[in-house]
């Protein structure tokens, strides 16, 4: 695989995961007939925030390894910032979700330590 085509992979599994939290979302809205806000519903609260988060960090990220794809960095690489950011948004996916705080700070140190090092990367070979 190019790198352009295994940063496809990680575009496509993270635009998945963000529908699959937005479906949660909607499931909820549905059966507490609520269609604006939480309305007070604490499980409404809480996907909405699951779902806000991934949608704070992912479109950046994702941004970020299209361009280092173009820059030309192998595909490897792309794989490991890919690979590791992914693991840590399922990780604070599940830990907030199920309110185990191991799991959700892990998995936001590890989207954090992934973007820093992507962006580093991109710094790196631009000015190289």
């Amino acid at each position: 695989m190019t790198s352009l085509e295994v940063a496809a992979v990680y575009v496509a599994v993270n635009m998945l995961l963000l529908i699959y939290l937005a479906l949660r979302v909607v499931s909820v809205r549905q059966s507490a007939r609520v269609s604006v806000g939480t309305g007070g519903n604490e499980t409404l609260e809480l996907r909405t925030r699951v779902h806000g988060n991934a949608t704070e960090y992912i479109p950046a990220m994702l941004v970020g390894l299209v361009v280092a794809a173009l820059m030309g960095l192998p595909a490897w690489a792309i794989h490991v910032g890919g690979g590791l950011f992914t693991l840590g948004r399922v990780m604070h996916m599940i830990g907030m979700g199920g309110n185990i705080l191991p799991l959700r700070a892990g998995g936001i140190l590890l989207s954090w330590i992934t973007m820093i090092l992507v962006a580093g990367a991109l710094l790196y070979h631009a000015f190289a």
